[in-house]
């Protein structure tokens, strides 16, 4: 579960790292006495589970009370690539010297966890990983080691950040593992004018296995900022909006994300992640395929699925089901593999649906949903 901002640096707080003082509010009166409070000159943040909030305008500065209101008033019902902004967080400003990338994540391939910074944080970090590699470091660490002040060091001297800042990664490693995350990262970790080292930003994504250990966050999966988002939580699906236009169904996880890298890896985005679980009925199949055909950004939909537990015929019921009820008019194409298949495909052959293809292998699938969401 991906945490709001105002939460993570909540969590950031609790372990020691400095934040700017703040205030949350749903009101653009209330913002306007939060500026009061704050010193009067603030800057007033969206509060989405999203990135690139700053580009939307979801991030500006207001100079005194008066525009902290007009300016909140301005960002609340905000659309941000899909997520309503229902809140706004209210921030004293900072006088920034540097600004500096921090994060732990999960490698689930290597069985560890990657510290990656650089000494070039702020908004263009993607633009600065893409075209200069080596200015961003990545640094395996050992889950059972963990992040102490000599391997901090190591971190420091690798991303070429300021010796002082080995005690932030060493805090931001203990909200990684006292909180139960899988991803943590300060963005920008900033160097102020008067020398302290401070997070101005921060995303935290929560391990939902472990959240009968995290009982503060009870309820939190019921907020949703995206309306297909609230949907397919309604339905019982684990989905979550992306920004492109290829929509992705599957069966696990793992599955997925591969789908994920195999349809950037042909030239298109994903639209979503959907996953329909190890034992989809024909009757999830459908409320999956419902949710991701209502996005109006997608422009076609891969459905892979490996059957194991989940029976090809099935989903392919599913699917049939869902073309009688949705009546799509983007195009769909289905990889079926494993238990039942060639009923599964069979299925689909006899409905002969104009705009159901169906493909042998995941990669062709992919091909074929990133051609097709580039002529629809």
């Amino acid at each position: 579960m991906d945490l709001y901002e105002h939460q993570a640096r909540q969590l950031f707080e609790e372990h020691g790292i400095l934040v700017p003082r703040a205030e949350v509010t749903d009101s653009p009166g209330r913002a306007r006495d939060i500026a009061r409070r704050l010193g009067g000159r603030v800057v007033v943040k969206a509060q989405v589970r999203t990135g690139g909030r700053g580009k939307a305008g979801g991030v500006r500065l207001a100079e005194d009370p008066e525009a902290a209101e007009r300016t909140a008033r301005e960002i609340l019902g905000m659309n941000i690539k899909g997520h309503q902004v229902r809140t706004v967080m209210l921030a004293q400003p900072v006088d920034i010297e540097s600004e500096f990338y921090v994060s732990y994540v999960l490698d689930r391939a290597a069985g560890r966890f990657l510290a990656i910074a650089s000494a070039e944080g702020g908004t263009e970090i993607e633009e600065v990983a893409a075209l200069r590699p080596e200015a961003v470091a990545r640094v395996p660490v050992d889950p059972a080691e963990g992040v102490t002040p000599q391997k901090a060091a190591e971190i420091v001297r690798a991303a070429g950040l300021p010796p002082r800042s080995a005690d932030v990664l060493v805090r931001l490693w203990q909200v990684l593992i006292r909180e139960d995350a899988l991803l943590v990262e300060v963005n920008p970790l900033v160097r102020t004018a008067q020398g302290r080292l401070m997070a101005l930003d921060g995303k935290v994504t929560l391990d939902g296995n472990a959240r009968y250990r995290q009982a503060r966050w009870d309820g939190q999966e019921t907020s949703h900022d995206d309306p297909l988002e609230a949907a397919a939580a309604a339905k019982g699906l684990n989905y979550v909006k992306l920004e492109g236009e290829v929509g992705v169904i599957g069966n696990g996880a793992g599955l997925v994300m591969s789908t994920l890298d195999v349809v950037a890896g042909s030239g298109a985005r994903p639209a979503n992640f959907l996953d329909i679980g190890g034992g989809a009925s024909a009757r999830i199949m459908s409320d999956g395929l419902s949710v991701v055909l209502s996005d109006p950004a997608v422009r076609s939909v891969l459905v892979n699925v490996f059957g194991g537990i989940t029976a090809c015929d099935a989903v392919a019921d599913g699917i049939v089901r869902a073309l009688d009820a949705v009546r799509p008019t983007k195009p769909l194409v289905v990889r079926l593999d494993g238990n039942n298949a060639a009923r599964g495909r069979a299925v689909l052959a006899e409905r002969a649906h104009p705009l159901v293809h169906q493909a042998a292998t995941m990669d062709d699938a992919a091909r074929l949903a990133a051609r097709l969401a580039h002529i629809s």
